[in-house]
This record gives structure tokens, sequence and C-alpha cells, in this order.
């Protein structure tokens, strides 16, 4: 079985649309959160996802805030201003699916959030100390997090040590103890590689394979402009970052 995960789309069809082809075949995809904001392709996106096999889909920041279960006020101005324009864009069918996502699920023994296990909307695993405190907050062997947009991993190598280390395309980790994995974003990479990221999990043999692919990303900077969106959100998507 091949379960493509992947985690911040953030309106990038093009993006997303790289990912599909180059991920190949798959069973089941698992969708970390963070479908909407910053890009210019919420709908697009979103009407895609929704026909993928074996979905399982969880509700980012972003998706919390197009739909008004989080304070706009708690994002910087142009986050801000592209949620306002996306709640606006969006179809009504589409506004209901984010509506009834979940915030965190666990399946196949793994747990699935965006941002941490302890707090799956908000919390970033960017450190040590804050990644060994989750391990507290769930209780399968693994969990899978996006939110950061860097494709990075915490592993416990014996009762008390925690190792981490970032992602490179086709690392391969076989999971045998217990650990926090990050896929990293496919529709805004902050690693400075601007190739969409995303991985490949086959449970059957444990193994995590990371992933990286080109894209058009000048095509979506020219959308992003077109619909007035922030200029930052496309200038950064030229250098990941």
């Amino acid at each position: 079985m091949r379960i493509l995960v992947l985690s911040d789309i953030h309106a990038n069809l093009t993006a997303f649309q790289a990912v599909l082809e180059d991920a190949g075949s798959f069973d089941a995809v698992w969708c970390l959160g963070d479908l909407t904001g910053y890009g210019p392709d919420p709908n697009e996106v979103i009407s895609q996802v929704r026909k993928l096999p074996g979905l399982v889909c969880l509700m980012g920041n972003h998706d919390a805030a197009v739909i008004g279960k989080i304070d706009l006020a708690s994002f910087n101005k142009e986050a801000r201003q592209a949620a306002q324009w996306t709640s606006k864009a969006l179809s009504a069918e589409n506004l209901s699916f984010l509506e009834n996502l979940p915030e965190k699920q666990e399946i196949n023994g793994i747990t699935l959030a965006h941002g941490s296990p302890r707090n799956p909307i908000w919390e970033y695993l960017l450190d040590t100390y804050t990644a060994a405190v989750n391990f507290t907050a769930f209780e399968t062997d693994y969990a899978f997090v996006g939110h950061t947009h860097i494709p990075l991993c915490y592993i416990m190598n014996g009762k008390d040590r925690l190792e981490w280390r970032l992602l490179s395309e086709m690392d391969q980790l076989v999971l045998d103890s217990r650990g926090i994995l990050n896929p990293g974003s496919v529709g805004q990479p902050r690693d400075h590689d601007h190739r969409a990221a995303y991985a490949i999990y086959q449970p059957e043999i444990s193994l995590w394979t990371s992933h990286r692919v080109d894209y058009d990303f000048t095509a979506v900077q020219e959308r992003i402009r077109s619909h007035g969106l922030p200029k930052r959100h496309a200038l950064r998507l030229a250098e990941g970052w």
C-alpha cells in the first residue's frame, strides 16, 4: 500500500497537480491541512482534493481562519488579506467541506495533526524541546504533522534521546521507533527549495520516503498578482522562503 502524505497546499493548484503526477499510483491520501491561504486557487484545490482516493484530510490554521473558526487578528496583515479574499472566493460547497474537517485523527496506528499532537491547529514543531513535550500528547508510535512548511523528522532513539534532521529528496526512513515526521509543504516550501514537497508512506514495510518535484511557480505568481493578493506571497515561491 502506498499512502501519499502531503500538507500545506495553500491554494497552489500548479504545485498540487505536479505532486499528484510525480507521486504515481497511490492507494490513499493523508492531507495534513491548510488547503487554503496565500495562493490563488482555493476552489480548484479543494475540488481536486475531495476526489482523491482513501482521503483523510485535516483542518489547518488557514482553513480555520477562512471559515471563521479562529480570529483573523491572530494572522499577519498579508495572511489576513489572503484569508479574507479566500472566504469570499470559495463556493458554498467547498466552505462546507472545510467546516467539516477534523483537527486531529488517528488512523492505522498513526496520529495525524496539522500543527502538533497537543495543539493540532496552531503549534509549530521547530525545536527539539517542543517536539519532546509533544511525545506525551499522542499514544501511537508515530505522528505525521505539517504547518512548518519544512520536511523534517524527530526520532526518539532510546527512552530519552531525541534526534532530529531535515529531510532531503529521496531520504528514506524505516519507522522502527517513535517519531514525528513532516512531509513539508506542497504549495509554499520554506526550506529554501522552491520545489513542492511531499512523502510516500508504505505501512506494510514501515517506510517513509521524502520527495520533491519542480513546477511552474511563475504561473502561480501571475495568478496571485491578477487576483490582487499580497505580492510577497508571489515572491517567496521562487526561492522557497
